[in-house]
């Protein structure tokens, strides 16, 4: 009789644990009801939206839209909206799509959804729309978000990576054109002068491939004015310290009287003709000794005003004439040398070519040579720094250059000792730059080895 009370009260004890699981079973069902669902649970064309508003931490930002089709941003009118950039957060409720929906949701706090991350508010003509997004499922890598509809949703797309956005990130930045080939520059500030570019063979100077010239005709590196135009055009303008600036604001940037400003006349794609501007300074209350580096630039009148990164604002300063002139002694390529005469320690020796080009033959005399040591270290005769300074001391090594160019049949160097570490380099009589003593040495040296390997051949 024992065994089956004792049988009798497990089988009621079992039978309730089942009635329970049963019930547990119903409640979550009715709690979670979760459907795959790939559906879009919401529609709307971004043209037909008014108003837009979202609060992300500590930020709440509202923007609504003028009969014009330009965004405003509700807290200060004078901000310059961008608006493809709030036309592109938009873009997130064109098809906005689920791949998971929970029903009859009972508890929002477990998904985050009571105290949300974000939430975005938006309205169309009558229709108000509210998206709040809560925590980011690991398990599923998606983002609970819900409507206000009874619903949560896990989301095909993360909208919280677009919606986390400061006021910065949708400002309208200045824009800087692409130059294409610009009719002329004009720099103050570093140095003041401007030059042009000339599109026809320029009979200028004696390196055929130099296109630009200053306005008193003084040649410059088509290299380098390139390398620097297009590190103007790529420049990455960053982060505003303001978006109203005032005259005289301008003076706390240093921007009232900039260290560089900077013109350029170029063709838009339509063939019209348009001037962009530029102005930067280093922050006036720094100088060389400040332990910090700030430095700002304003693009023509814009009321923008943007921090410069210190690698760009040197970049940007390197505009002077010394900046974008030929550094070598010699520009012309050596395609377009004939002849060179060589004097060193007071003796003559003459080169001469056959052919065209780089791949002409050169001789010493009768003597077939390779010049390519020569080549080199004319090469590395480049300058240290400019200078007007005549030359007092001893020459180094003179060579006459004669080149297949009409109006510039020839150019004469001149590489005088300065001192323990430089040379003064003289081009056509006229003191250019300071150069390295250690390359004047290596040309001294090419030229020996031509004229010594040339007698040893002839003993030979």
């Amino acid at each position: 009789m024992k065994r089956y009370k004792k049988l009798l009260i497990l089988l009621g004890v079992l039978l309730l644990v089942c009635g329970a699981t049963v019930l547990v079973s119903r409640v979550e069902e009715k709690k979670e009801n979760i459907r795959t669902a790939g559906e879009t649970i919401l529609a709307v064309d971004p043209e037909t939206v008014d108003s837009l508003s979202w609060e992300f931490g500590e930020t709440a930002l509202s923007f609504h839209k003028e009969a014009d089709g330009s965004w405003v941003y509700d807290a200060d009118a004078a901000f310059p909206v961008d608006d493809e950039k709030i036309a592109g957060m938009l873009e997130t409720f064109r098809a906005f799509t689920a791949t998971f929906v929970i029903e009859d949701v009972q508890d929002y706090g477990q998904y985050g959804l009571t105290e949300p991350q974000c939430t975005v508010t938006f309205t169309a003509g009558e229709d108000r729309y509210t998206v709040k997004l809560g925590d980011y499922s690991k398990m599923d890598s998606q983002r609970y978000a819900s409507l206000d509809d009874g619903r949560a949703y896990l989301m095909k797309e993360d909208p919280l990576e677009t919606f986390q956005a400061e006021l910065p990130e949708v400002v309208k930045n200045d824009e800087i054109p692409q130059f294409g080939k610009p009719r002329k520059v004009s720099v103050s500030g570093v140095d003041s002068y401007e030059f042009t570019r000339f599109e026809e063979e320029n009979g200028k100077s004696y390196c055929a491939e130099d296109i630009y010239f200053t306005s008193d005709g003084r040649a410059l590196d088509t290299g380098r004015v390139e390398k620097y135009l297009s590190t103007l055009e790529t420049l990455e303008l960053g982060e505003y310290v303001t978006y109203n600036v005032t005259e005289e604001a301008l003076k706390d940037y240093g921007l009232d009287a900039p260290e560089l400003t900077l013109a350029v006349d170029y063709d838009r794609e339509s063939g019209e003709a348009a001037t962009f501007t530029l102005a930067l300074s280093r922050d006036p209350a720094e100088d060389d000794s400040s332990e910090t580096f700030t430095a700002y630039l304003r693009i023509g009148e814009s009321q923008l005003v943007y921090k410069l990164e210190k690698s760009d604002y040197k970049a940007l300063m390197a505009a002077s004439y010394d900046d974008l002139r030929h550094q070598e002694l010699l520009s012309a390529g050596f395609g377009y040398i004939t002849q060179m005469d060589m004097v060193l320690d007071g003796e003559r020796y003459f080169i001469t070519s056959e052919g065209e080009g780089d791949g002409k033959t050169w001789y010493f005399g009768e003597q077939e040579i390779d010049i390519s040591e020569l080549r080199s270290a004319m090469a590395n005769l480049t300058a240290e720094d400019f200078t007007e300074e005549a030359p007092t001391q001893k020459q180094e090594a003179a060579l006459t250059v004669h080149l297949a160019n009409e109006t510039f049949p020839e150019v004469e160097l001149g590489l005088y000792r300065y001192d323990g570490d430089n040379c003064i380099a003289t081009l056509d009589g006229q003191p250019l730059c300071f150069i390295g003593r250690v390359y004047v040495v290596d040309l001294q040296e090419a030229i020996n080895r031509i004229v010594m390997g040339s007698v040893n051949v002839e003993a030979e």
